[in-house]
């Protein structure tokens, strides 16, 4: 009887909790704690890296599919926007931000699109309960010329319980004079699920749009949080019958802290410390910032999937507890 008693609680303990990285053909798959997680595409096939999708604990995906694989009621808008990405509308007058190949030869952009080009393979480690990719990559003109280094690392963590936590590191390295402008359309994005959009947007009627905005200060729509500065943002809603959230934690140690949030009803999710112009309404784009050859400029973030909202999840005290030791 002990021995069946004991057979059974140990069929109910889980496996021990830990990160697996799986290379494939230009893209690097992640399972969290047996499940999968997100992949990471790259290659000269994609205009700039990206994940997707991004994954709660509970396996439903709280990205949006389009263009890699659309779902039924989903908004076919902005297809450069994938899943999460890392890049940003004017450096050097080059827009890396909308930059698919298919917009090259669109006069409205009139040849200035920059690429984001891995250079070499990606690295990963497993150690302990995080897992770890990491690479290098050039941001490149369509003329040809490199005009900065990154250096990223994405480290994902295992055994967090119902929440799914990965934190980005990114050091760009300027190969010539910089000049990141002062437009909206950056840095680090995220394109939610429909369930995450806003009600009210201009969508099909499936699935309902049931997205809440929340930050820092406590807004709570569109109206009130694109444009503000805070130390984080959480979008929370119902996706497939699951009440879930997404929060991106800005760093203290990051420039311009705290950022402004870029974040849109109809699924845009993105931090920004370059765009005053339109933020602010500051006719003087005194949000440019400059670098010389050599100049690095550092940026973490956190993501974390939660279920429930904002409030039910804690964010706050995560951020809090999380935010001391990530500056240093």
């Amino acid at each position: 009887m002990y021995k069946s008693f004991a057979l059974g609680l140990v069929a109910l303990i889980p496996a021990f909790s830990q990160v697996a990285i799986k290379q494939g053909t230009n893209q690097i798959g992640v399972e969290i704690d047996g499940k999968p997680y997100t992949t990471f595409f790259y290659g000269p096939e994609q205009p700039k890296p990206y994940l997707h999708p991004l994954r709660a604990a509970s396996g439903t995906a709280v990205t949006r599919g389009f263009p890699m694989d659309k779902k039924e009621g989903e908004l076919t808008d902005h297809p450069h926007q994938r899943s999460m990405w890392f890049a940003h509308q004017s450096v050097n007058g080059y827009d890396y931000w909308n930059n698919e190949f298919a917009y090259e030869k669109d006069p409205k952009y009139k040849g200035k699109i920059g690429h984001i080009f891995v250079t070499g393979a990606p690295t990963s480690t497993v150690k302990g309960k995080t897992g770890e990719i990491a690479f290098t990559a050039e941001w490149k003109q369509l003329d040809g010329v490199v005009v900065m280094t990154e250096d990223r690392k994405m480290t994902f963590h295992s055994g967090t319980g119902k929440n799914r936590i990965v934190d980005f590191d990114f050091v760009m390295t300027a190969k010539t004079d910089v000049t990141w402008g002062d437009e909206k359309d950056g840095v680090f994005g995220i394109r939610l699920a429909a369930g995450l959009e806003e009600p009210g947007t201009k969508a099909p009627a499936e699935p309902k749009r049931t997205g809440i905005m929340t930050n820092a200060q406590g807004c709570r729509l569109e109206a009130e949080c694109w444009g503000k500065a805070s130390e984080w943002m959480d979008v929370s809603g119902t996706v497939e019958n699951q009440q879930l959230g997404v929060a991106i934690f800005d760093t203290p140690g990051n420039p311009r802290f705290p950022a402004y949030w870029h974040i849109r009803g109809y699924g845009l999710f993105a931090n920004n410390i370059f765009g005053l112009h339109d933020f602010q309404k500051n006719k003087d784009h005194k949000g440019e910032l400059t670098m010389k050859p050599g100049d690095k400029l550092h940026f973490k973030y956190r993501v974390v999937i939660h279920p429930g909202d904002a409030a039910e999840a804690k964010v706050g005290e995560l951020y809090k507890a999380w935010s001391a030791s990530a500056a240093k």
